[in-house]
C-alpha cells in the first residue's frame, strides 16, 4: 500500500498473532497527537477502501490489549457483619435496618390483625359461653317448675284421696248408727205392740178391739203419723187422688195383719213398691204397700201377726205404709173401715 503522508502505516499481523479483540475505554479513546488521516483530495478520500486503511492504521497505533492482558481488579463485596467503621457496611446495616422496618411494618400490621382476630374470637366464645349458660338456666328453671308441679298434683291427689277416706268413713259410719237407729226403734214398735196386743186381749169387746162376728182385729203398725188421707187430691196420685191411708213410721217398722185371713200376693208392683194383699173371710181385701222387707208371702196369717216392715220403695216421698181397703174390686176409707172395727187410728 503506497505510504501517505502523516500516515503511520503497521503491517497487518498474521491470523495468527491476533487474538480476540475486546476494546477497552483506553483503546476506544479517540487518537490524539502525530497519528492523524490526512484527508486526501479528490474522491479517492471517501472511499471506503481508504477509509478502512485509516482506521486500521489508526487502531493499529495504539497498543493493542485484550481482556486476558488487563490485570485483575479487586472487587470488594461489603458485609453485612462488617465493623461500624465499614462504610459499606454501615451502607448495608442502614439498608438492612430500613429492611428490617419495611419487613416490620407489615409484620406489626398483621400481628394486630392477629390480635383482633383473637379479641373477636374471645368475644364469640364468650357470648357462646353466655348462651350456653342462659339455656342451661332456662332448663333447668323449667325442670325446677315441673317438679314443683308434680308435687303440688301429687298433695292434691293425696288430699283428695284422704278427704275422700274421711268422707266414707263418716257415710259408713251415719250408715251405721242410722241402721242402728232403725233397728232400735224395731224394737221399740214390736215391744209396744206386743203390749198393745197383749192390753186388747185383756180388754174384751169393751176396748173395741174385737168383732163378734169377724173376730180381733189390730191396728197396721205402731209408733206412726197419719199423714194422707184417702180422697186427697194431688197429682202425685195416678188417679187424681188418693186411695188409702198412709201410716209414717221409720223404716223397718213392724207391719201386721189387721185381721186374720190369707195372703194372696206378695211382691213388686210398680208404683205401690213392695205389696202384700191379704184377704179375709168377707171377701175385703186389705193392700200393704211401699214395704222395705216382707216376712210371709203367702198362706194363712192372725191378726197382729207381723207380715212385713214399712219402707219407701215406689213411687214415696218417705217411709210409710200405705194401707188400702177393697170392697169387690172398688177402694173404700181405711180410716172408716177400720173406725167400723173399733179400732181408732
Amino acid at each position: 500500500m503506497p505510504a501517505h503522508e502523516g500516515t503511520a502505516v503497521q503491517e497487518e499481523p498474521s491470523a495468527g498473532a491476533w487474538g480476540e479483540w475486546n476494546p477497552t475505554e483506553d483503546s476506544a479513546r479517540p487518537l490524539r497527537g502525530k497519528h492523524r488521516v490526512v484527508k486526501q483530495r479528490g474522491g479517492l478520500a471517501r472511499s471506503s477502501t481508504v477509509l478502512g486503511v485509516g482506521v486500521i492504521a489508526a487502531v493499529g497505533a495504539a497498543p493493542l490489549a485484550t481482556a486476558q492482558d488487563r490485570p485483575q481488579l479487586p472487587i470488594s463485596i461489603p458485609s453485612l457483619t462488617g465493623p461500624s467503621g465499614d462504610s459499606h457496611t454501615g451502607a448495608a446495616a442502614q439498608a438492612k435496618a430500613g429492611s428490617d422496618a419495611d419487613a416490620a411494618a407489615p409484620t406489626t400490621g398483621v400481628l394486630a390483625q392477629h390480635d383482633r382476630q383473637a379479641q373477636q374470637h374471645a368475644d364469640a366464645g364468650e357470648v357462646l359461653r353466655t348462651r350456653i349458660l342462659q339455656q342451661a338456666e332456662s332448663q333447668q328453671d323449667a325442670a325446677d317448675a315441673q317438679t314443683r308441679a308434680e308435687a303440688e298434683r301429687a298433695a292434691q291427689e293425696a288430699a283428695a284421696a284422704e278427704a275422700k277416706a274421711k268422707r266414707e268413713a263418716a257415710e259408713q259410719a251415719a250408715a251405721e248408727a242410722k241402721a242402728a237407729a232403725e233397728k232400735a226403734a224395731q224394737e221399740a214398735a214390736e215391744a209396744k205392740a206386743d203390749e198393745d196386743r197383749t192390753a186388747g186381749a185383756g180388754s174384751g169387746p169393751a176396748s173395741g178391739s174385737a168383732d163378734s162376728n169377724s173376730g180381733s182385729y189390730s191396728l197396721p203398725t205402731s209408733s206412726y203419723t197419719l199423714t194422707s188421707h184417702y180422697g186427697a187430691a194431688g197429682s202425685m196420685w195416678s188417679s187424681g187422688h188418693h186411695t188409702g191411708l198412709d201410716f209414717a213410721a221409720p223404716t223397718g217398722t213392724p207391719v201386721k195383719a189387721v185381721a186374720g185371713g190369707t195372703i194372696t200376693s206378695a211382691g213388686w208392683s210398680g208404683a205401690y213398691g213392695y205389696r202384700i194383699v191379704l184377704r179375709l173371710a168377707d171377701g175385703t181385701e186389705v193392700w200393704y204397700c211401699h214395704l222395705s222387707s216382707m216376712s210371709v208371702t203367702s198362706g194363712q196369717v192372725g191378726a197382729g201377726e207381723t207380715i212385713g216392715r214399712v219402707g219407701a220403695t215406689g213411687n214415696v216421698t218417705g217411709p210409710h205404709l200405705h194401707l188400702e181397703v177393697r170392697k169387690g174390686g172398688a177402694t173404700t176409707d181405711p180410716l172408716t173401715w177400720l173406725q167400723s172395727k173399733g179400732l181408732n187410728p
